[in-house]
């Protein structure tokens, strides 16, 4: 492991598309630009904002176009959107001009693979291989991600040489960028380090990414790990939206609010202001009409100043 912490990272945004697929009521599309627009005003860089999957699939992504037309983000705001297979690109590409990375993804289980796209992972990957040639002569910039890199519900866990040799694949196929998914919340710490030591040796010129959930409370001690090995590049989502409809119980992606505000406590800078994040953490909370699981939304930033009439506690 590095001996030392970055000074920066970078966090890119995604819970207008990984945590709202997994929302059961509709969100407005009014709404969800609100939403968009206020994350672009905290620092964020860089926000997934659509999917172009089925409508019959997930629904609650079926306004992507209508949300890219429709937000207004500062110009050093990066947006990005998730295609599955050339179709998804080839409707992305019809309002090109609004966004500028665009995301491919595997996962590095089979059976999961299966169940979530209906395709073996090689037939994945060809098509991948012909979507990543398209997003890079369109200019733009191709990030993939390999879902379940740290473990399986159905098949437990899963060899790193496996995920990693789909990283170089990716890596051929023109990916500047790649993400590792936990998935369904099975990574943890001690491996989390050793595998981000491993996938920075093996990815050179790469940027190499950590996506984490808490499904079992570990989501922040992995992003720790990673960090220590050398990792700069994190997702996450304000109000620990998200999940993973496969399988069932699997539950949000680490908060970005303490995922920030642990990286901020450390020194490490990330350029978002935390206070303006839990502001729109708790937009969401409302927008929703339910409580975010995220804690940065309840006890607010480390430096939070009470009122007079807040109540004393031991």
């Amino acid at each position: 492991m590095v001996s030392s912490l970055p000074a920066h990272v970078h966090i890119r945004e995604v819970g207008p598309r990984d945590g709202f697929q997994n929302e059961p009521e509709t969100i407005a599309t009014a709404d969800k630009i609100d939403l968009i627009n206020k994350l672009a005003c905290t620092g964020l860089r860089r926000i997934e904002v659509a999917s172009f999957v089925r409508p019959d699939v997930i629904p609650q992504l079926s306004d992507g176009v209508e949300v890219l037309r429709g937000v207004e983000v500062p110009d050093d705001v990066a947006l990005m959107v998730l295609v599955p297979n050339s179709k998804g690109l080839d409707n992305a590409l019809k309002v090109r001009e609004t966004f500028s990375e665009v995301a491919i993804f595997v996962s590095a289980s089979e059976t999961h693979n299966k169940k979530n796209v209906n395709r073996t992972i090689a037939e994945s990957m060809a098509d991948n291989a012909a979507i990543a040639k398209r997003i890079v002569g369109e200019g733009l910039r191709c990030a993939a991600v390999i879902a379940t890199s740290y473990g399986c519900p159905f098949e437990g866990r899963v060899s790193m040489t496996r995920v990693l040799d789909i990283a170089e694949q990716f890596a051929a196929a023109g990916a500047t960028e790649i993400g590792f998914g936990d998935t369904t919340g099975m990574a943890n710490p001690a491996y989390v380090g050793e595998f981000f030591t491993a996938a920075i040796r093996r990815l050179p010129g790469v940027e190499v990414t950590a996506h984490f959930h808490n499904t079992r409370g570990q989501g922040l001690a992995n992003a720790f790990a990673a960090l220590q090995a050398g990792c700069t590049s994190f997702e996450s989502s304000f109000g620990e939206l998200g999940g993973c409809p496969v399988p069932a119980g699997s539950t949000g992606n680490i908060a970005s609010e303490d995922l920030i505000s642990m990286f901020h406590e450390m020194g490490v800078d990330t350029e978002v202001s935390l206070p303006a994040l839990i502001d729109a953490a708790r937009a969401a909370q409302h927008v929703l009409d339910r409580k975010l699981t995220s804690h940065s939304i309840v006890a607010g930033p480390i430096n939070w100043k009470p009122t007079a009439n807040t109540s004393s506690c031991c």
